[in-house]
């Protein structure tokens, strides 16, 4: 990540990126409020790196520590519960007791769920001869600086040293944002992977989703003022369910009628329907008679 960074600089490029490093840090006090909803606030600090000259952002976000937390207490969960079973079995007849037995078995599990391991001491107590082992203790003692003490944190990287802290957070949000609109559009499209070989298609390419791009943020600039805040990919779950279908009806007189139209809007579907004021039945009915 230095050496690309370094390259960045080299050329005179400017550049947001997550960080990868494993530390956590967030000063509550020292943080800039920077979206308020309830229930998806999100607070930053910006830092400035001595060494490097970079600016580092630690955000936190409400959305991302409630999702975090459920997936620390659900790792914990289950490593408690595989210690626990390699404990009472200390007690069972058949089971594996023999001391260096038990560490193995201990190892297997840690590194089956290390992410909750790292914040447990995890104690082995043998007998008088060393053999066997008569109990196994825990206690959770959770890292410092990790995603246990600072559930919802995460940090940003740029050289963008003139940019305030609300700026550097919604470039990057937009960044991330515009990656996951195109990468969902080129899916719709058919248009991954990308096989171009000549200048032109290349040019192509880019252009339909360009295009395809605008559309899609004029939809959810519309859905937006009518508090309606859902990523594309959201959006798409959400209308998917509803179809075209056709049905062919015979005359007595051995004529067919087709009979095209759209299944019944879902409420949520028609939410988003009179957000755009369009109609909930979109493409009418069509009747053809053969």
């Amino acid at each position: 990540m230095k050496k690309t960074s370094s390259i960045f600089i080299e050329h005179g490029f400017h550049y947001i990126v997550v960080s990868r490093k494993r530390k956590r840090d967030f000063d509550e006090e020292k943080a800039t409020l920077i979206k308020d909803i309830p229930g998806q606030r999100v607070k930053v600090q910006k830092v400035t790196v001595e060494e490097t000259g970079e600016i580092e952002l630690y955000c936190h976000s409400q959305l991302r520590e409630k999702k975090e937390q459920a997936m620390q207490d659900s790792f914990s969960e289950k490593y408690e519960t595989a210690l626990n079973s390699l404990h009472a079995g200390l007690s069972k007849k058949g089971t594996t007791k023999n001391y260096t037995k038990v560490l193995e078995r201990l190892g297997r599990i840690k590194e089956k769920y290390a992410r909750a391991a790292q914040h447990y001491e995890v104690t082995v107590v043998p007998d008088d001869e060393g053999d066997k082992a008569n109990s196994i203790s825990w206690k959770r003692v959770e890292k410092a600086n990790s995603q246990a003490t600072h559930p919802g944190v995460y940090c940003l990287r740029t050289n963008l040293t003139d940019w305030n802290e609300e700026t550097l957070w919604r470039t990057y949000t937009m960044l991330t944002d515009l990656e996951s609109v195109f990468r969902s559009l080129k899916s719709e499209l058919g248009l991954r992977p990308i096989y171009h070989r000549k200048e032109e298609r290349v040019n192509g390419h880019i252009f339909i989703t360009l295009i395809a791009y605008h559309l899609v943020q004029t939809l959810r600039y519309q859905l937006k003022a009518e508090h309606i805040n859902d990523s594309w990919q959201t959006i798409r779950r959400t209308m998917e369910n509803q179809q075209r279908i056709t049905v062919i009806l015979r005359r007595e007189d051995g004529k067919t009628i087709h009979l095209r139209k759209a299944t019944n809007a879902e409420p949520r579907q028609s939410v988003i329907y009179k957000a755009l004021e369009i109609s909930a039945q979109p493409g009418g009915v069509k009747k053809t008679l053969i």
